[in-house]
């Protein structure tokens, strides 16, 4: 079983994540780790904040000599705006004067979308700063560490991800658009908002700068998509062991994303079934090991959740972030009057980089359903059992073709 565990303030002094359950022997390309953080940084739209990070992982376990050893692996991201929030964040209840940074007041009013007001009811707190620190999306960058190595571990059994983004706000992709994965992965990693089409991507960036200007945020779409995937991960057994069930989750667990969608997402409910559901024909490109093509991947490679060995496509849609320059109407929760919400440094759009998270979580749920569909503690016994997975499928679909015949 791979699983993860983030802890970290925004404003602390490091994000920490556990990694458990990556088999003994993969190779890790420590510059690839970093490069994933380096994406989730980028994006326009994004604040301040991005000005001042560097994000990297720092390993302190479960790695020796380039490889993993089997072990939890235990990674840190330093904040390195730290400095400037010593006193604020102190672990001390009183902390020293000469503490570095500004000695900020006790946020009192929730912001409107924010975890700000369920929070201080949830765990009775009276400064709305305990609530916010964790709540913000900068845990994230954990998970893309995290992910970063699931996604080493998915290259190695001929799994690749990639991700674009198809709406910011209300200029989006044709409904009926269909990207392909070599598309998207063409993408350079310093494309503005990652998006397939330079004109639709145009608007999309005035739209951002509109809002900005207005003091205000917005929201929009990715897709994550996954190719290389063998048929059978996941499981029609039971409720919690279907894919699409554990992927929307994992999604719907990235901050201000609202929405899940599989292949067609949405759009499936409004056509009849003769224009949803894909066709069966045998494959004229000697590339599948069941035999079997399909002229369409409406399901994102999904049935019944059980990945059926066409590429995996999954959408999230995202809310505008919710700290306003101009701020909506809030209460005091200290008077009980009616105050402008809090202001706290953010961005103006955060889409491209939540499609990295994206990948990260697509990366880690799809690495677990490997793992748990193949086994093996170690890197040589995970790929055997591929090879000869795929071998058997081979030969099972090649028995029906001379029986027929």
């Amino acid at each position: 079983m791979i699983r993860f565990l983030t802890a970290g303030e925004s404003h602390g002094r490091a994000l920490v994540v556990i990694l458990e359950g990556i088999p003994a022997g993969l190779a890790l390309d420590f510059d690839g780790i970093n490069l994933e953080l380096k994406r989730r940084q980028g994006g326009y739209g994004r604040g301040r904040r991005m000005a001042i990070e560097s994000d990297r992982a720092e390993i302190l376990s479960g790695v020796r000599r380039g490889e993993t050893i089997g072990g939890p692996i235990a990674m840190t991201i330093q904040n390195r705006d730290w400095t400037n929030w010593q006193h604020t964040m102190s672990l001390a209840a009183d902390p020293a004067e000469d503490a570095g940074g500004a000695h900020r007041a006790t946020v009192t009013r929730p912001r409107p979308g924010h975890a700000d007001l369920a929070g201080i009811a949830k765990y009775d707190r009276a400064d709305i700063r305990d609530i916010l620190e964790r709540a913000s999306a900068r845990e994230t960058a954990a998970r893309v560490a995290a992910g970063a190595i699931t996604r080493q571990l998915l290259a190695a059994a001929g799994i690749q991800l990639t991700s674009h983004v198809f709406a910011v706000g209300s200029n989006h992709l044709p409904e009926d658009a269909v990207v392909s994965f070599e598309r998207a992965a063409a993408l350079p990693n310093d494309a503005p908002l990652r998006c397939i089409d330079g004109q639709m991507e145009a608007r999309m960036i005035a739209e951002i700068d509109t809002a900005r200007e207005a003091g205000d945020t917005i929201g929009g779409a990715f897709e994550v998509i996954a190719t290389g995937i063998p048929p059978g991960l996941g499981s029609y057994i039971q409720w919690d062991r279907k894919l699409d069930g554990r992927l929307a989750q994992a999604l719907m667990s990235i901050p201000a994303i609202k929405a899940v969608g599989v292949g067609l997402g949405p759009a499936a409910a409004y056509r009849p079934g003769s224009r949803v559901h894909d066709e069966l024909v045998p494959d004229g490109t000697g590339t599948r090991s069941t035999g079997i093509g399909r002229p369409t991947n409406n399901a994102g490679g999904l049935e019944g959740g059980v990945t059926n060995g066409e590429d995996l496509r999954v959408s999230a849609w995202m809310k505008p972030i919710s700290t306003l320059m101009k701020p909506l109407r809030s209460v005091d929760v200290t008077t009980m009057s009616e105050a402008s919400a809090a202001i706290e440094r953010s961005d103006v759009c955060a889409v491209p980089a939540a499609a990295v998270v994206g990948e990260a979580m697509v990366a880690l749920i799809l690495a677990d359903a490997l793992v748990d569909k193949f086994g093996g503690d170690s890197m040589t016994e995970l790929t055997r059992a591929l090879a000869s997975a795929a071998e058997a499928v081979r030969a099972r679909f090649a028995a029906g073709a001379r029986t027929a015949q």
